[in-house]
């Protein structure tokens, strides 16, 4: 079969491989329609990260069921589904208190699209994947929703509703701030997430016309650079930039207990933090990979309910053979389906 290799800074390119094969009698085997790239596969392909190639990439889609093992009870071969990012058992402890990032039995870091980090499981930019734990892993896609326009339920989009979604309990009393100027999605799910839960307002910060701008067309206001920040009354902050200036302006104007989500990969390592000042207006910094499997449900129920539309945040949609010329383009959220 074809799958779609990540070769260096980039550079893509397909190459056949041994079709996978089911394993166990809890896997399924998938079909995928619609792939989106995350925002960490747009950094990949700048050379912003520490991974070198090759490797199979993609690791956000919606997949059709073609194969179940004996014990599948929950999908069926035709089956239209949701794949997490992310690999887990759903029986662990820590899988059963929702921590599906960090499932003790796939192990750490588990993930489709990045080996040797995330392990050997393929990428989605392919004929077929192999899924374990098919009956936990797999989420049935709603047949009145639109593969291309959630093929970022994978990853991005869970990962965008962590950053407000827990933190809005009373939404119409609550601005948000969100800074950018880094990928093309994730802030933007955080904008319109919030705005769809009832946020009072949401300012975005970024130094780039074409983000503002796409900001500003889902309901932000645009706030055109860090020293702009109006106030320091936000109880909702997210830095979405592996910047230590924006992490810094993103914990500063978060108001006392208030809650500053980051969710930008700072591969550098350590980062200083204001701590006097967290320490004395009580800031939370709430920090890591999301749980996808376990938030999946939470924001699919908002698109399902027609709250929220993820689809104006998709720059490009091309055939599934035009992937690797399509990726050549390192600033836009890419869906390919076929």
């Amino acid at each position: 079969m074809r799958q779609l290799f990540y070769l260096g800074h980039g550079h893509v390119d397909w190459r056949e491989v041994a079709d996978p094969k089911l394993c166990d009698n809890t896997d399924a085997l998938v079909r995928p329609i619609a792939v989106a790239t995350c925002d960490l596969d747009t950094a990949l392909l700048r050379g912003d990260t520490p991974f070198e190639g090759p490797f199979p990439l993609g690791h956000e889609g919606v997949a059709e069921v073609v194969a179940v093992g004996d014990d599948v009870r929950r999908v069926s071969p035709g089956d239209r589904v949701i794949v997490p990012f992310q690999i887990s058992c759903g029986r662990c402890d820590r899988c059963r208190k929702s921590r599906t990032a960090s499932c003790t039995t796939a192990g750490p870091g588990a993930m489709y699209g990045l080996e040797p980090y995330g392990g050997p499981w393929g990428g989605f930019l392919a004929d077929i994947v192999r899924v374990p734990w098919a009956d936990h892993m797999l989420v049935a896609m709603p047949a009145s929703l639109d593969p291309v326009a959630v093929a970022s339920m994978s990853d991005n989009i869970p990962d965008a509703w962590r950053t407000v979604g827990p933190y809005l309990p009373h939404a119409a009393d609550t601005p948000v701030l969100v800074i950018g100027g880094y990928g093309p999605s994730v802030c933007f799910y955080s904008i319109a997430i919030a705005l769809a839960l009832g946020a009072s307002s949401v300012a975005y910060v970024d130094h780039d016309e074409a983000r503002l701008a796409k900001a500003e067309s889902l309901g932000a206001s645009i706030v055109p650079s860090l020293d702009a920040i109006p106030s320091r009354n936000y109880p909702v902050t997210v830095c979405s930039a592996p910047s230590q200036l924006a992490l810094t302006s993103a914990l500063r104007a978060t108001e006392p207990d208030g809650t500053c989500v980051c969710n930008a990969i700072f591969f550098e390592g350590a980062v200083a933090l204001p701590m006097l000042d967290m320490y004395v207006r009580g800031v939370r910094l709430v920090t890591g990979r999301v749980n996808a499997r376990a938030v999946i449900p939470s924001v699919l129920d908002l698109v399902t309910r027609g709250i929220f539309d993820p689809a104006p945040i998709t720059d490009l949609v091309v055939e599934w053979d035009d992937a690797p010329a399509a990726l050549t383009d390192r600033q836009q959220k890419l869906v390919t389906h076929r």
